[in-house]
Order: structure tokens, then sequence, then C-alpha cells
């Protein structure tokens, strides 16, 4: 059964956090203890409620399949199963059960633009206020995927030991949905919890308190709810600066704001992929980045008429030997990134984007970094042979090895080596660069 994955969608799109923390009674039979939760995502969730639940398999959603995944994934101290969709929302979510009485919901679905619109944003507060009817609760939040990011959540700039230890036992940030179990209310105080300006306050069952901020999650950077969000935070840490919180909310916003890509053009498939792999909330400001990025000119070539002749005395087993080293970087690479047995300039892309999301020159030793200089020489001579006419002119020694272009010796091997020396040189001295200049050079 195939699910929607997030890397269908469009990377640029944001999502929709969703978090509650709550308790149960393990006295309770199960599939009892959970009806209500299920039945306020069935009957609520309108157009996002889960189609599969994930155990030891995937399973069509059903509730018989969630207690099934749950009796799969049964642990001693803790149980989780998984919920998606198989369409738009998509949803990436965990159901979580334990240890001890803990009931943990943890929901992304994508794009955020799904909830732009009040009635869709009403039902997930309906879908909030159906769970805490029921479950005693610790904290829940509803909050946009950059924001979540922005704001530091969950830890808030605490160590991991520490926000562990102590959880939500202060008002550290305020969400679009903020649900406030009892315990942080009367630490807050109950008064000043429930005349929160915003949009939506209501006293909960089990003494927890609802705040809305705003009618619409998807307008969370807008300057009016951002000024909404500033007030209610102000008011319940009466020990904070509106204008200053203000101040921090506003350059959240400002982090958001489109930034037009003018990457260099010879880069920019590759620095689109780099783009698309980091986080929503740092997206814009790694394209200004990359927008002022200029990598140095590829030197490793030599005039054709001035390079050094080939000195094999059997040609065809040199060429055999190059396509032999080479196929180590195929072996090596091809569950990470299928095309390279197609040899293209899409393949080196894919390779320039491996090494750098994985680190690989400083991930691994220098001894086993420089051992996978020949193979990427020889596959970046053979994809110039390929596709750009080139012809390899081989030397005794296969680092002196050139391929041909044009009026142009190409060295493939010096590229490789500079290549991969730390992981800016994979970025300095790309082997897409080198491709696109090989390529304006072949006439």
């Amino acid at each position: 059964m195939k699910v929607l994955d997030f890397q269908d969608l469009p990377p640029a799109d944001d999502e929709l956090v969703l978090s509650f923390k709550g308790t149960h009674d393990p006295r309770t039979a199960l599939d009892h203890e959970l009806e209500p939760l299920l039945e306020a995502l069935e009957t609520r969730a309108a157009g996002w409620r889960p189609e599969v639940v994930e155990g030891k398999r995937y399973r069509k959603y059903s509730r018989a399949a969630v207690l099934k995944c749950l009796e799969e994934e049964r642990d001693e101290r803790a149980t989780s199963i998984g919920l998606y969709r198989t369409k738009a929302p998509a949803m990436g979510g965990m159901l979580r059960i334990g240890p001890e009485t803990e009931l943990n919901v943890y929901l992304l679905l994508k794009p955020l633009s799904f909830f732009a619109a009040e009635e869709s944003c009403r039902d997930v507060v309906d879908v909030f206020r159906a769970w805490t009817a029921y479950y005693p609760v610790t904290y829940g939040h509803a909050t946009a995927g950059a924001e979540f990011e922005l704001s530091g959540a969950p830890a808030y700039g605490r160590t991991q030991e520490t926000w562990l230890r102590d959880g939500f036992d202060k008002v550290y940030d305020v969400c679009w949905l903020n649900i406030f179990g009892p315990k942080l209310v009367e630490a807050v105080g109950r008064q000043r919890v429930l005349s929160t300006p915003a949009h939506r306050v209501e006293e909960l069952p089990h003494g927890a308190v609802l705040i809305v901020t705003w009618p619409i999650v998807a307008e969370f950077a807008s300057d009016e709810a951002r000024q909404a969000q500033a007030r209610a935070f102000a008011h319940l840490r009466p020990d904070l600066d509106y204008e200053t919180i203000l101040r921090t909310l506003r350059e959240r916003s400002a982090k958001l704001v489109p930034v037009e890509p003018r990457f260099h053009p010879d880069l920019a498939p590759l620095l689109s992929r780099i783009v698309d792999s980091v986080p929503l909330s740092e997206r814009q400001t790694k394209i200004a980045e990359l927008n002022a990025y200029r990598p140095p000119e590829p030197e490793e070539w030599l005039p054709a008429d001035a390079a050094p002749l080939s000195d094999v005395p059997d040609r065809e087993a040199a060429l055999d030997r190059i396509g032999y080293v080479a196929e180590h970087l195929v072996a090596l690479l091809h569950k990470k990134v299928p095309d390279i047995f197609k040899e293209t300039p899409g393949s080196l892309t894919d390779i320039d984007f491996t090494f750098w999301r994985e680190t690989w020159p400083s991930t691994f030793e220098r001894e086993k970094i420089d051992r996978l200089v020949p193979p990427i020489g020889s596959y970046l001579g053979e994809v110039l042979v390929r596709n750009l006419g080139g012809e390899w002119v081989p030397r005794k020694k296969l680092e002196e090895s050139q391929v041909r272009v044009g009026n142009r010796a190409w060295l493939p091997f010096v590229r490789a080596w500079r290549y991969m020396r730390t992981n800016q040189s994979l970025l300095d001295h790309s082997l897409t660069q080198f491709y696109r200049e090989a390529e304006r050079h072949r006439d």
C-alpha cells in the first residue's frame, strides 16, 4: 500500500504540526480507551483523517487495524504506530501509548495551505477539544512547521536533559493553538490564562485551557497574526516585554519572506537541490546565501596541443582499465544514486548532492576519501566522453589521463582530487560545474 510521502509534494510547502500529550487509563480495555481519540479523527478531521495505519506493515485505516498494529508493536515501555494518508494533505503521524499512563499523538500535515480557511482550522480545534474532553492533558499545540523550527520548540533553548525533565513547566512560547494542562494553568494563574487576549479562550475539562491566537493558522506569519500572538504571549508572561516579543516574531516572519533564486547558472541544478534539503525555516536565508555564491572557474585543463600524449602500449586495455575503475563508484553509490548507471550530467549533480548532503570529506577517514579519487575521476571522464564526444588520452599513470573535448584537454582526476578535500570543495570544485565548462568548449 503506497502512502503519500512528503517528498512527493513541493519542498517549499509548509506543514501543520499537531501535538497532544495526555494520559489514559491503562486499566480500561484499549479498544474502549482509544474510542474517543479515533472517533474525533474519523468524524471531525474533515479532509485529513488518517487512511493508512502502520505496525509491522501498512494497513488500510480502521479501528481494528489500529488495534492490530498496536498489538504487533507492543513493547514493555511504550508502543508506537504510524498514521498516514494516500492523498493530499499528506500525513506523517504517530500514536504512542506509554510508558505507564502516557498517551501522545503527533501529526504532520502538508501542505499548510490546506488550512487556509477558517472552517478547516475550526476542525483542528474541534479535534483537540474532543480529545481533551476525555483525556487529561499535559500540553497540546498546533502550529506551522516553519514556526515550530524558528521558535526552538520543543526545547526552547534548554538542553535535552533539562526539557525532558521539566517539560512544559512554564510558557516558553505561544503557538497558533495551545492547550495548557492544569499544572501549567495553575503555575501561570487560572484567571490570567482565562483572560488572555486571543481569538478564542475556552476552559476545558480536567482543568485545561484552550487558547487560539488567530482564526487561520496559515496566516501565522502575517503582521496582524504576529501582533495577536505577541499580545497573548506578553499577557501570559508579564515578565516579558510586548515590543521585544513582537520584534522577535517579526524577525521570524522576515526569515520566511520568499527570496528569488539567482544561482550561478552552472550550479543551479545542484544549488536548488541543496536549498530543498534544508529546513523550511532556513530556506530563504540559504537561497540568499547561495545567490551570492560564485565558485572559482575550473582550472583543471590544458590546451590540447600542449597536453602530454598517450604513453600506453595498449590503448584498448587502458580504456578498459578506466571503465573498470569508474565502475567502483557505480558499485558504491548505485543505491543512493540510481541514475548513476546512465552517465549523464544529471548523474554528476546527483553525485555532488549525495556527497554534500552526507558530508563525505569530513565524515570518512582521509585514506578512504583519497581512494575514491580514481573512481570519481574515471567516472567524470566517462561522462565527458559519452555526452560531449570527448576522447580519452590514457596515460600509464592513471591520474595523468585526460579527456579531449574541443581544443582543450580536461583533467578529471585533478578535478576529483580537489573536489574531495573538504565539504566546501564539493561546491567549489563540483563535477556539475566542471562538465558545464567542458560543454562550452566542445566546439
